[in-house]
């Protein structure tokens, strides 16, 4: 389909704003979408470290325990 002119494309034979807020919505929600998914992949990377460094304080903590415990039994 050609269109005579731009306002014309725009216009879309009536149907325009339907159209045009159509694909706005459509990236808008798109847009949402990858803001949200970048995000909790953020989160989620940040919970993991986090994780990782409280079992290796614990595992720390377990280690000197056990040394202390050893060198208080002789």
């Amino acid at each position: 389909m050609q269109f005579e002119s731009f306002s014309a494309f725009l216009d879309m034979g009536g149907y325009g704003f339907y159209v045009w807020l159509s694909y706005g919505v459509s990236l808008a929600l798109l847009i949402t979408l990858l803001v949200g998914s970048k995000i909790s992949n953020r989160n989620t990377r940040e919970q993991i470290a986090r994780q990782i460094k409280r079992e290796q304080k614990l595992k720390l903590a377990a280690k000197q325990q056990a040394q202390q415990e050893v060198t208080n039994e002789s």
